[in-house]
């Protein structure tokens, strides 16, 4: 059987493996799956799992929030913010999960913390507006 390598890449660690039949994974388009000698291919991947199989073995499952997908010369390169590996899907499945609340709560606070800082800049903005029709 044909394989390739498959790298994967976050801010403190890579992975590397050999011999690598099958990757399936999602991107914008839909899901997706790469073999051996494919195409030069490129993409995003949504937040989720992806999955690979080496020779025999069980499926690994990827989960990330989101990702760069690179293949050329038969190796398969993943960069991302963070990865986790995990052959059981019901553990990686709460995994992501985790992470997908925890992605939640931060855009949640992030966006309250927008929201009050325009609230802000609006009252100085009405101040300052007011402060100049008193001095006219």
């Amino acid at each position: 059987m044909n394989r390739f390598k498959l790298n994967l890449f976050d801010g403190s660690h890579e992975q590397r493996f050999e011999g690598v039949l099958s990757f399936v994974a999602e991107d914008a388009s839909g899901c997706f799956g790469i073999q051996a000698h494919h195409a030069r291919f490129m993409t995003t991947l949504v937040f989720g799992l992806a999955r690979f199989r080496q020779t025999t073995d069980d499926w690994q499952y990827i989960a990330l929030p989101g990702a760069v997908v690179y293949f050329n010369n038969n190796e398969l390169t993943i960069s991302t913010r963070h990865f986790q590996i995990d052959t059981d899907l019901e553990r990686i499945s709460e995994l992501l999960e985790q992470q997908l609340n925890a992605e939640e709560e931060k855009l949640h606070t992030t966006r309250e913390s927008l929201r009050k800082m325009e609230q802000a800049m609006l009252k100085r903005m009405l101040a300052l507006k007011s402060k100049s029709s008193w001095q006219s």
